[in-house]
């Protein structure tokens, strides 16, 4: 698939989401049993109840693979970046940390979901969060202004992911810290589903090998880059119906081998610091 056919079938995805104000995980098996909700597929996933009660109703679409909040000690006063901010979820929740003092910018090439985002946090009452609209791989932010950048299973639906963590390098200032949840595999995919336009908006076919997404957050330049956590990821975790229809009928995969590919993906919680 061409770098701008994915990004636009990410886009399409993404926008049909926010106008269904729905998870498209909803109702589906996890790891950890039978999730029905998005803030049931939100606890899996290491959020509290007190996070989910603490932001917008709506601002929660059940989309991460993790709470990358809770790996990056937001202190308050900082400036925090959220890549792929979608309905605001994570930003609200790091406003709450860095309070009235800090910042928070989340960014978001889909129109849809920064409209759902804005309304959130006048909803909210969130004067210290700015949504903006841009690429991952190019960010509307300027050089080595802010604190904390993170990120939740967002990273891997780029198609340029060098890109992306050099450009978080480039507006992190020094010392600075990069905190994110994503999807990453253990083996190559088949090619069949390499190719998948389905498993791409899925966070599947656009996930690479675990080692090599470490070594690109540290050929970025990046220092102390440990993951935190790792868990098994079940792929209907995030290709459900009616969606596996379409993704049987475009790669010719069966409902057997379907469910035979959770052991090519993790989900990883990873931090790094700039010098």
């Amino acid at each position: 698939m061409k770098e701008r056919q994915i990004k636009k079938k990410v886009q399409q995805g993404y926008a049909k989401i926010a106008k269904q104000e729905t998870s498209c995980c909803e109702s589906l098996e996890v790891c950890c049993g039978k999730a029905t909700s998005t803030e049931e597929i939100s606890k899996t996933i290491g959020y509290t109840t007190e996070q989910l009660r603490a932001v917008p109703e709506g601002a929660n679409l059940g989309l991460g693979c993790g709470n990358p909040t809770a790996l990056a000690f937001l202190q308050p006063g900082e400036i925090v970046l959220d890549l792929g901010s979608g309905a605001g979820f994570d930003c609200f929740l790091a406003a709450n940390k860095v309070g009235s003092t800090g910042q928070v910018i989340g960014v978001d090439m889909t129109p849809e979901m920064l409209r759902k985002a804005r309304e959130n946090a006048k909803k909210g009452g969130y004067t210290n969060v700015e949504f903006r609209r841009g690429d991952i791989e190019k960010l509307p932010v300027e050089d080595a202004s802010v604190d904390v950048v993170i990120s939740n299973c967002v990273i891997n639906l780029s198609p340029d992911k060098k890109k992306v963590f050099d450009e978080t390098y480039r507006v992190l200032k020094p010392k600075g810290r990069l905190a994110i949840s994503d999807i990453v595999l253990l083996k190559n995919l088949p090619e069949k589903i390499q190719n998948s336009v389905e498993a791409y908006v899925g966070c599947i076919s656009g996930a690479i090998l675990k080692d090599r997404y470490l070594q690109l957050i540290k050929d970025a330049g990046y220092i102390d880059v440990t993951v935190i956590d790792e868990i098994s990821y079940q792929v209907n975790m995030v290709i459900n119906k009616p969606r596996t229809e379409a993704f049987f009928k475009e790669t010719g995969v069966t409902e057997e081998e379907f469910h035979t590919l959770g052991g090519y993906f993790v989900s990883i919680k990873v931090i790094g610091k700039k010098p």
